[in-house]
């Protein structure tokens, strides 16, 4: 397997140069587009069809809906604003694609499209590939992606604990079990996010996105206090695709028996992030910034060290001594690293 490459991104271009937004859904669009006509750059809107928000016409200097497998026509339509730089973000809903009743007209690919769906994509569909052919058609046109999070430097998660609201030690414990995971999990290009609880992952998330993960948590763990991790995978291409979780994140979360967000700092895009922390207090939910190479719930020193590790020993002594008193089997996970106690349905 092909490990993707780190691109080499352009530096963002002064205002008043003119910016391309090639716009999917979502309030991610609205943020970018905000940001950088406040910064004095004229904003170029291509809306991808069916998906983008109302509001976004008028932040826009100019706008234009654009069929989805259209990609040659996006890079005319931009170099013809003269614009040179574009920022491409937001999802795509795929039932208002596959489901209007216009689809087929209104989304025949071009030329470009379909030779890039024969020479990449049917190979290989991962969102690192989509993207790659489409910062290369764009790149053939004249037009190069920008790190779609340049506009925003002040809507990253940052590290340690942002809310008031303090993750409990389980929780902390939880993220430090799972963080490793969610690394090779990143690296593979599966999902961004897990949930786990009591050093067990619940979910992992795939192709059906966040959301539907949490409501699948739900459904499979009655009790609350679980955690959700989301990360970015190391050398991930920030022209598209950044991690992202906002205030319905937090009230999905909440809904779903979850009281503790752990994300990856620097990495994790907050969508209005003093509303997000706000609203967590309002639910109690902890929201934790990670560090990208270690989980930042780890102790700092050795002597820290050693005392974590024989709270642990005993707390694992003490939950196997539990287990047998209560006729159970309980018994110490032998695997390297993890620390959980299990015990086994009989």
């Amino acid at each position: 397997m092909n490990e993707p490459q780190l691109a080499i991104l352009p530096d963002p271009p002064p205002p008043p140069t003119p910016i391309g937004l090639i716009a999917g859904g979502g309030q991610l669009p609205v943020m970018i587009a905000q940001s950088l006509r406040s910064s004095g750059h004229a904003v170029h809107t291509l809306g991808l069809a069916k998906q983008t928000e109302p509001e976004l016409i008028e932040l826009s200097t100019t706008f234009v809906e654009v069929p989805i497998l259209r990609i040659g026509g996006w890079g005319k339509r931009l170099r013809r604003r003269g614009v040179k730089h574009a920022i491409m973000v937001g999802h795509v809903d795929k039932a208002r694609f596959m489901h209007d009743r216009w689809r087929y007209l209104r989304n025949i690919p071009d030329y470009r499209t379909l030779r890039a769906w024969f020479k990449h994509l049917r190979h290989d569909r991962r969102s690192h590939a989509i993207l790659r052919t489409i910062a290369e058609e764009l790149d053939r046109q004249g037009v190069s992606l920008m790190d779609s999070t340049s506009p925003i430097p002040n809507q990253l998660a940052e590290p340690g604990v942002m809310t008031r609201t303090q993750p409990s030690k389980d929780q902390m414990a939880d993220v430090e079990f799972v963080w490793p995971m969610l690394t090779d999990l990143l690296r593979l290009d599966i999902g961004q996010t897990i949930a786990v609880r009591d050093r067990d992952v619940l979910a992992v998330e795939a192709v059906e996105g966040t959301d539907r993960m949490i409501t699948r948590v739900g459904q499979i763990c009655r009790a609350t206090g679980w955690t959700m991790c989301k990360g970015s995978r190391a050398g991930h291409d920030r022209r598209s695709d950044v991690p992202t979780v906002g205030c319905d994140t937090l009230r999905k979360l909440h809904e779903n028996g979850g009281r503790c967000l752990a994300i990856a700092a620097g990495d994790v895009i907050m969508i209005d992030r003093c509303a997000m922390i706000e609203l967590a207090d309002k639910l109690r939910i902890a929201i934790v910034g990670v560090t990208p190479s270690r989980s930042g719930l780890l102790p700092t020193s050795e002597a820290e060290a050693k005392g974590s590790m024989q709270d642990s020993a005993s707390e694992e002594f003490a939950s196997s001594e539990r287990g047998l008193q209560s006729g159970g089997a309980g018994f110490v996970s032998g695997r390297a690293g993890d620390r959980s106690t299990i015990t086994p349905n009989l």
